[in-house]
């Protein structure tokens, strides 16, 4: 990472990407002309989002005026799905089909649970319209569009206020022409609503999560396409004439006109972002395998690096598994859990003790932050034990409420438990971390990969704070902090690629494949991807292109992805296939049949425009001991095995690589602070990473 710094400069061309969390807002600016890196981090502003970003390009010391490119991600999608704040929508679907978004997959994991809740749609039934058209299943119109009915509904639509509307029609993912009419003929009768339709999001079988799809986005469309135009005329005025581009699920960047209609390909923006940071920090440190930990205000979320690359799916999970709603656009594998800085700690009846997923989010915050908020937080916590300085947090800008943290913990949790508020403080950190490993596992263990032989790249403004409590959970030997973990996923924008992903659905047993029917396909999704490269104010160095098949075994349900080299296409080659299919099948489910016959349920083809990315550069080398002004005095501080106990800080900038410090110890930096557990080591590598090997035990 090229060294960071908040000073004004006056660079001729700056890459400047902003990360809207729930919590904080990020800024990272890239000076291509003296190779540094500008930082800021101010407050999110939920009423004005654009806000935030303004403030932090400020405190990075520059401007909107002095950036040729302009790169965004968000949690907004995310968060407005799971708290439920979107427009009202509705639905607009084929005569007889109009339950099928309530009735869903009825899956019942925990069959004896009696309180289990199936998922809530996004949109009611009353909500759920029908109207007279059906196509059979290769794409044949078996009844047309009933255009006078979908009239009357858009009449009804007008009448009930809805500000948002989704249209899902049977197989359409093979003849688009019916919602295409539909979208057009809605648009004309109701031209202040966000209209999507599912084919635009995903052109794959299955209804139940295609409507879920094209639902979700309808449900975020007016919110995103509000504040995506907010962002692109207030910078406008500010001075900027670059290009406006906005980070997908996947990682890879696509145009701000794009984003606007198919929102929902922005689900995980931010945290996709913090995914390819990882995976740029692994080609920098030539290793192979990491989880990606971020762990923000509201939030904690993990991908998974592999053999060098981001693990993506094509489909993602919005809530628990048994209630949750699922969005079929590819998308980087990422679980989360709802354990953030700002996590609220509650004692519910019976006495047990809950934290999260409810946050305290910017406003009014944790109660340290002095903000109006009473709820005590995982960050009161971490100032309660010390593990935070009242007077270095965001390098001092922003003094915490001792006072006020006590209070709150000693209050809401401590008294009615009958613990001290070290007692509680404590045990808040150690169900965040219990539960903050399930995201870890849910993309190794979950996965068929063990977590254990995989380093844990952790950032995100509180992830340094409980990475290595989180590792102590899985077994993870390694913790590695990068440079800057608060901006880590705005920096990881500007690593961020042009990318276009496509998806066919196209049933045939892998014997009776016909390659050259499959060529023609690929390559008209191919040419798609390559015009829309083009089409970019962004010139790519060069286009790779990647192709999958989503296969099965015959008799199977589920399919999982698997990547098809080129050559094998070439070869013709179906026992290659097969091979390669069976290895990932028994990778996910421990098991594989080489000798049962496969199918092929949908093609995959990923083009993706490789643009230049900014150079990591080495610190100064130092000896083992660090120097004596990054030494910033003792903290009182709680750890689990020594209860309270001086314990050393250091300033981050002032370290060197090569420099050693034994845990127990707390590294402070402008917008986070690495703890090191009582047995822990840390050594600064040579581009800055403070490399963590953890102790045996637990914390």
């Amino acid at each position: 990472m090229p060294p960071a710094t908040t000073a004004p400069s006056r660079p001729q061309r700056l890459r400047l990407a902003a990360d809207i969390g729930g919590t904080f807002t990020d800024v990272a600016a890239f000076d291509e002309s003296s190779r540094r890196l500008l930082l800021g981090k101010s407050l999110s502003t939920p009423r004005a989002m654009v806000e935030g970003i303004e403030s932090g390009v400020a405190k990075a010391g520059t401007a909107f005026s002095e950036a040729g490119l302009f790169l965004h991600g968000s949690t907004v999608v995310i968060n407005t799905m799971l708290e439920r704040t979107g427009a009202k929508t509705a639905l607009v679907t084929t005569r007889g089909f109009r339950d099928v978004y309530e009735i869903g997959r009825i899956n019942r994991p925990d069959a004896y649970n009696l309180f289990f809740q199936k998922h809530v749609p996004l949109v009611p039934r009353a909500h759920c319209y029908e109207v007279t058209e059906r196509l059979y299943a290769d794409g044949r119109v078996h009844k047309p569009l009933d255009e006078s009915e979908l009239l009357s509904v858009a009449d009804q639509l007008e009448r009930e206020g809805i500000e948002a509307v989704a249209i899902l029609f049977l197989h359409c993912y093979r003849n688009p022409a019916h919602e295409l009419r539909a979208k057009e003929l809605l648009q004309q009768r109701l031209p202040k609503a966000f209209v999507s339709a599912s084919h635009e999001l995903s052109q794959e079988y299955r209804e139940f999560e295609r409507c879920s799809t094209v639902v979700a986005n309808a449900f975020v469309g007016p919110r995103v396409q509000h504040y995506l135009t907010e962002i692109g005329e207030r910078i406008t005025t500010e001075g900027f004439r670059g290009t406006f581009l906005v980070v997908q699920s996947t990682g890879g960047l696509f145009e701000l006109d794009k984003a606007r209609r198919e929102c929902i390909r922005i689900l995980e923006s931010g945290p996709a972002s913090g995914v390819i940071g990882t995976q740029a920090l692994c080609h920098a440190l030539g290793m192979d395998n990491a989880i990606a930990f971020d762990m923000g205000g509201t939030t904690a979320k993990a991908g998974v690096i592999q053999n060098g690359r981001a693990l993506t799916t094509g489909h993602a999970l919005i809530g628990s598994y048994d209630r949750a709603l699922p969005i079929q656009v590819p998308t980087i594998d990422i679980f989360e859990v709802g354990t953030g800085g700002g996590s609220i700690a509650r004692v519910e009846h019976g006495g047990a003790l809950h934290v999260g997923p409810r946050s305290a989010g910017a406003e009014p915050g944790p109660a340290c932050y002095d903000r109006g908020g009473t709820e005590p937080t995982i960050t009161d916590a971490n100032l309660i034990l010390g593990r935070l300085g009242a007077d270095r947090f965001l390098g001092g800008e922003m003094h915490l409420n001792a006072d006020a943290a006590e209070r709150a913990m000693r209050d809401k949790v401590a008294q009615p438990l009958g613990l001290t508020t070290t007692e509680a403080a404590s045990g808040i950190l150690r169900i965040a971390a219990t539960k903050m490993s399930y995201a870890v596992k849910g993309v190794t263990t979950e996965r068929g990969l063990d977590a254990g032989s995989f380093a844990l790249v952790a950032y995100g403004g509180a992830g340094p704070l409980h990475a290595t409590a989180v590792a102590r959970e899985i077994g993870i030997r390694k913790v590695i902090i990068p440079r800057a973990p608060g901006h880590f996923s705005a920096f990881g924008m500007l690593f961020s690629d042009l990318r276009y992903d496509f998806v066919r659905t196209w049933f045939v047993a892998l014997e009776a494949l016909d390659f050259d029917r499959f060529e023609t396909v690929y390559r008209e999704l191919e040419t798609e991807g390559r015009e829309a490269i083009a089409a970019s104010a962004i010139a790519p160095n060069q286009i790779a292109v990647q192709r999958a098949l989503d296969m099965r075994y015959v008799g199977q349900e589920h399919t999982v992805t698997v990547e098809i080299p080129q050559e094998h296409f070439d070869r013709r080659d179906r026992k290659a296939i097969k091979s390669l299919f069976d290895a990932v099948h028994a990778q996910r489910y421990g098991t594989s049949a080489p000798a049962e016959p496969a199918e092929i349920a949908s093609l995959r083809t990923t083009v993706t425009g490789i643009v230049e990315k900014p150079g990591i550069e080495q610190i100064a080398r130092g000896d083992a001991t660090p120097p004596a002004d990054a030494h910033t005095g003792n903290r009182k501080a709680y750890f689990q095995e020594t209860g309270f106990a001086d314990t050393p800080t250091f300033a981050r900038e002032k370290l060197l690589a090569g420099n050693r410090i034994q845990g127990p110890a707390l590294i402070e930096e402008h917008a986070s602070t690495t703890v090191a557990l009582p047995g822990d080591e840390i050594e600064v590598d040579t581009i800055g990473n403070l490399v963590i090997s953890i102790s045996g035990g637990r914390q």
